[in-house]
């Protein structure tokens, strides 16, 4: 069984849509996806029309968190995307995503880069926009090489020249609000040091006595030596370890199935939810 639990589709910074996610990660041999798009679950429906059979969908989101001014992305699976509480904050996170869009492309603009807010916009599409899409406009400019060089401290960054903070959840609350919504925590992709700066190592044991489930170790941002580290700790806190993609269509890289999760941690997540329940596949509709 090949397991990728962390993908992005349209409805946030990927460039397939939710039907397209599933379709292509039918055609890569998954037998299980999840859809963790950022702050968002606009497309839970629209996926889950479309996926094929032979094919299981796990709904989630990516959400956006921060701690002790370092950004963090927590991934929650199998949540009741209607608990009202979660929904809350998910939309005080989203709601802030385009202000400080727009707030970056006036800093890039008084950097002398010719972006535009329409050509951003034009980028995102109905998405949740985030950064990826800038960073994607500045490869259009030819003003960086590929996304990811644009995720640097002379760019988009944490602390870089063009960032600017956005509403980011505190991963305690975060952690609870899921847990109330009945679903499954794991820090995503906690060491990706290239990223820019990580949250220090000695909060995985804070976040876990508050009830993280686990931490996204097999990641294309972490380092052998990095994964090496990163299992221990997981053994050692007694946390579930998954390894995904973190796929985004031809916005970066990876390609889906890339790194995957072992199965028993599969089901272990499954078996700890309540919010929600994966969806295997009918043959899909959505086109």
């Amino acid at each position: 069984m090949r397991v990728d639990l962390h993908c992005h589709s349209t409805a946030s910074d990927g460039t397939d849509t939710p039907a397209e996610l599933v379709r292509n990660a039918a055609a890569a041999g998954l037998d299980v996806v999840a859809l963790t798009d950022h702050d968002t679950t606009r497309g839970y429906a629209e996926a889950i029309a479309a996926v094929p059979a032979g094919l299981t969908l796990v709904t989630g989101a990516e959400l956006s968190c921060r701690l002790d001014g370092v950004g963090l992305h927590m991934l929650a699976y199998l949540f009741d995307p209607d608990e009202p509480e979660l929904l809350r904050e998910r939309e005080l996170v989203r709601d802030d995503r385009v202000p400080r869009a727009q707030a970056v492309v006036g800093r890039l603009r008084g950097m002398g880069v010719p972006v535009t807010w329409e050509q951003v916009a034009r980028i995102a599409g109905d998405g949740s926009v985030g950064r990826p899409h800038i960073a994607t406009a500045l490869v259009e400019l030819g003003v960086v090489a590929d996304v990811s060089a644009a995720f640097t401290t002379q760019w988009l960054a944490d602390g870089g020249r063009a960032y600017v903070a956005k509403h980011e959840s505190d991963p305690f609350e975060a952690i609870r609000l899921v847990k109330a919504a009945g679903g499954v925590t794991v820090f995503a992709h906690p060491g990706a040091a290239k990223r820019g700066r990580t949250v220090r190592e000695s909060a995985l044991a804070e976040l876990a006595a508050a009830g993280l489930d686990g931490i996204e170790v097999d990641h294309m941002d972490h380092e052998p030596a990095t994964r090496a580290r990163l299992r221990g700790l997981a053994a050692e806190l007694g946390l579930l370890v998954t390894g995904s993609s973190d796929y985004h269509g031809s916005r970066k890289t990876c390609v889906l199935g890339e790194y995957t999760t072992d199965p028993e941690i599969y089901g272990e997540i499954t078996r700890r939810a309540t919010g929600a329940f994966p969806v295997p596949g009918a043959g899909g509709t959505a086109r």
